[in-house]
């Protein structure tokens, strides 16, 4: 009785492991709660009830993170497969009812992929031989063929490249929203005047118009940086090989044209190089945009306490306190800017990773892709929360008329001076000693200010432009149109 229960565990554990593999969530807590005990129970004996918990917790989640990283890649994978098979039968290895068939199953494996419904089964060793095990079993012996030409370190940073690419057009769309409510709060409120600061000390009025403006037009140079990590990303690699290229008479411009990359990586060595510097490259670029975005979220922080109370959170986006009722805290703001500077740490984690390697592969490359592949949707999370709550936040009026504001127009009493005639440093000279003796008096005034890029002139339509300008010089169209054409789509 003892050793058939033991069969029984042993098997119920197999087909949960099965089952977590595909990405089924009731597998992976029956999996949490039978083992989490004893791996806290294996913690305690070393380091604190606190800590041990937190082991346990973080151990679990980068479980599941890292069960899905593989399958991540099984989209990308179809879609240089059916590229490398057009290419095979265009070059004569492959036969024309081997190609027809092969890609009926390529396309098809694609729908699963897109279903959900992709697996690596018990035993295979990755999204890669797994597609060729499927192709084999539906094509026999002209599934073999499929990896005619190649290397696995081709395949797999053609896969990476294919993805990203993807994964840069998903977080472009991400950051075009959130840029278009920062031009649209900024208009509207472009007369709402705050507290403008350095060094943390008030400074000179500024508005929310200025603040949803500076935002806006700093995810617009963002797009700098993220598209020259595209340009990288948009070379093809197909057809380098192991690194070294091979005997067999491949098209790769063909490939190239067929997945809609704008060139080759002309070099072979080179090619495989490209390995963990794209990757950090595009990390770069994604930092660029995690340092708008987690500036903009320690600003609203700020902005929300009770110190300042420029802004009103909605209360659906916020928590309160155990014990103080009173509390209303900006948990998703603090999250977004924790998220972000993670984010601005991951191009130097994968620097470290690729540091001292010569030409040529390493198995150290392994490591990029759990710091690389779940960047994306880190910060597209942080991009949409943001979004959500921005467009509902409520900006409060007459900010200036508190007491703690009363130099802030003093500024403005100097610049008045000075262009009545008064040298600036007489002008500054009688308005600070006002200050210093306590006879300075001020109220909330207008503000009109002209130039460009100020309170009055806030030039939002010229910073719409040059984001919309940027945006244009991504080939989105093309690729997609490219890769609709290898399914069958076009």
């Amino acid at each position: 009785m003892f050793l058939q229960k033991q069969i029984f565990m042993v098997s119920d554990e197999c087909t949960l492991l099965k089952q977590f593999k595909s990405g089924e969530r009731e597998a992976f807590d029956r999996l949490f709660k039978m083992y989490a005990p004893q791996l806290g129970y294996f913690c305690l004996r070393l380091v604190r009830q606190e800590d041990a918990e937190e082991i346990v917790q973080e151990t679990f989640i980068k479980l599941w993170e890292t069960r899905a990283l593989d399958v991540m890649l099984a989209g990308a994978d179809v879609i240089g497969n059916l590229a490398h098979l057009k290419m095979l039968h265009a070059v004569g290895l492959v036969n024309e009812a081997e190609y027809k068939s092969l890609q009926r199953a390529l396309v098809d494996i694609h729908g699963m992929v897109e279903r959900g419904e992709f697996v690596i089964e018990e035993g295979i060793e990755d999204v890669h031989s797994q597609i060729e095990l499927l192709l084999v079993r539906e094509c026999g012996d002209a599934g073999k063929k499929i990896h005619t030409g190649r290397s696995r370190n081709d395949q797999v940073l053609l896969d990476l490249k294919l993805f990203t690419r993807e994964a840069i057009f998903e977080t472009l769309e991400h950051i075009e929203r959130l840029f278009d409510l920062l031009i649209r709060r900024a208009g509207e409120n472009k007369d709402v005047l705050i507290p403008g600061y350095t060094h943390l000390q008030v400074a000179m009025p500024s508005s929310f118009g200025l603040w949803f403006g500076a935002y806006a037009e700093s995810l617009a140079d963002d797009l700098l940086a993220l598209k020259a990590a595209y340009d990288m990303v948009n070379t093809n690699p197909l057809g380098s090989g192991a690194g070294y290229g091979s005997s067999i008479a491949l098209d790769r411009q063909m490939t190239t044209d067929l997945l809609g990359f704008s060139s080759l990586a002309y070099n072979v060595v080179y090619a495989q190089m490209q390995r963990g510097k794209m990757e950090k490259n595009v990390l770069f670029g994604l930092a660029a945009v995690a340092t708008t975005l987690g500036r903009l979220a320690a600003d609203v922080c700020l902005f929300a306490c009770s110190n300042f109370g420029f802004v009103r959170l909605p209360d659906k986006y916020t928590t309160g306190s155990s014990i103080m009722p009173h509390k209303k805290n900006p948990d998703i703001f603090e999250l977004i800017r924790a998220k972000c500077n993670h984010l601005q740490s991951l191009p130097m984690q994968m620097a470290m990773i690729c540091t001292n390697l010569t030409s040529g592969y390493f198995r150290d490359m392994q490591l990029t892709k759990e710091l690389f592949l779940p960047a994306f949707q880190e910060l597209n999370d942080s991009l949409f929360m943001a979004h959500l709550v921005l467009q509902e936040m409520e900006v409060k009026r007459d900010v200036l008329r508190d007491p703690r504001y009363a130099y802030i127009f003093s500024v403005e009493d100097v610049n008045e001076r000075v262009m009545a005639g008064i040298p600036f440093r007489e002008a500054y000279r009688e308005i600070g000693m006002q200050i210093q003796e306590g006879s300075y008096r001020d109220g909330v005034r207008e503000i009109h200010h002209t130039h460009e890029g100020s309170m009055g002139n806030l030039c939002l339509t010229e910073i719409k432009s040059k984001f919309e300008q940027r945006v244009f010089e991504w080939d989105i169209t093309t690729v997609r149109e490219a890769i609709e054409g290898l399914l069958g789509n076009r």
